[in-house]
């Protein structure tokens, strides 16, 4: 029986290898790996016949293992945590887009169980040249791994002080503090705070800095309660507050919460905003600017915090042994139409 040549799928594996591309270019495996590295000595005449040997069978370079064998792998290891934030998919966005643009590949991990337990050690197994973490607390496993197997680590949205390891985060607290006298010199007396559960110093700044704002002015919140920095808590909190108690202004820990802050205000409870009651947020969403919102609030700044990022990177990378450094942000007021 003749078998249909024609049907028979080729013998060869799914993923051309370098030796492929030397057996198609006539050359070595080494004269391959010499071709797709910058600066090695290799004939001009073999090199384009490898290149476009490489080019024809469409063969690429694996860089996981390029990085086994180089100093640097260019792969950057994001822990973003469990992204329930509006804010952290915004600057994980830009971060992603920033180490692209220095010729890093980033490989991202998220969830809780992964950013905060030994869960992690995996990620060690491959030849990362530093690992950054956005937000959460960070689990001291994975500041001691780094430093055992010198991998750069870099925090973002909390300080960490650890030898060799740099932190940015904003001024929660500044921002926050001139926040609440701006809603004390617009008339405001009568103000409540919704929070969120504190995971990391750096939220537990936010209210600090709101009642030290109060303070100047001989004010204090007249209630606070907890809710989960999701505009659903913030709907439900506003709307917990107002039944309690008679308030002129709400400040909440983001911008999250206080965008459902409006909506009960608004929709729920027939209020205006801000004629009846002020409204303020934290972080500056791109949503906060939207006209039905309009939201005042303060920056936490994306693109500051993604250059400092970059920045300690290149620097740590450039020169491990360098101290570690603390990086904060400005936190200025944006004024909108809510206070």
């Amino acid at each position: 029986m003749k078998h249909n040549e024609d049907a028979v799928a080729p013998n060869r594996p799914r993923r051309v290898t370098a030796t492929d591309v030397a057996k198609a270019a006539g050359v070595s495996r080494s004269a391959v790996s010499r071709a797709f590295t910058q600066g090695a000595y290799l004939d001009q005449e073999k090199k384009e016949r490898i290149l476009a040997c490489a080019q024809e069978l469409g063969y690429h370079p694996n860089a996981f293992a390029a990085g086994l064998q180089t100093t640097q792998s260019n792969i950057v290891a994001v822990i973003t945590g469990e992204m329930r934030s509006q804010y952290d998919h915004e600057l994980v966005d830009h971060l992603l887009k920033g180490l692209l643009a220095i010729g890093k590949w980033p490989m991202v991990l998220s969830g809780r169980e992964l950013a905060s337990a030994p869960n992690l050690q995996g990620i060690f197994g491959f030849p990362v040249d530093a690992m950054i973490v956005r937000g959460g607390s960070v689990d001291p496993f994975v500041t001691n791994a780094c430093a055992k197997l010198q991998i750069p680590l870099i925090i973002s949205g909390c300080i960490v002080k650890a030898p060799l390891v740099d932190s940015v985060s904003c001024r929660n607290f500044d921002g926050m503090f001139a926040l609440a006298k701006l809603l004390a010199a617009s008339g405001r007396r009568r103000i409540g705070f919704i929070d969120g559960v504190p995971n990391r110093a750096s939220k537990a700044e936010r209210p600090a800095g709101a009642k030290a704002g109060l303070a100047e002015h001989g004010l204090s919140f007249v209630a606070t309660i907890t809710s989960d920095y999701s505009y659903h808590g913030g709907l439900q909190a506003a709307q917990t507050l107002l039944a309690e108690h008679d308030l002129d202004a709400i400040m909440c820990a983001n911008d999250e919460t206080a965008i459902g802050a409006i909506t009960a205000v608004q929709d729920v409870l027939g209020k205006r905003v801000p004629e009846d009651v002020a409204i303020t947020g934290f972080d500056n969403l791109k949503m906060a600017a939207w006209p039905n919102f309009n939201l005042t609030t303060v920056q936490n700044p994306i693109r500051d915090t993604v250059a400092q990022i970059l920045r300690l990177l290149q620097e740590r990378l450039a020169n491990p042994a360098k101290p570690g450094e603390t990086v904060l942000t400005d936190a200025p007021v944006v004024a909108r139409g809510t206070h």
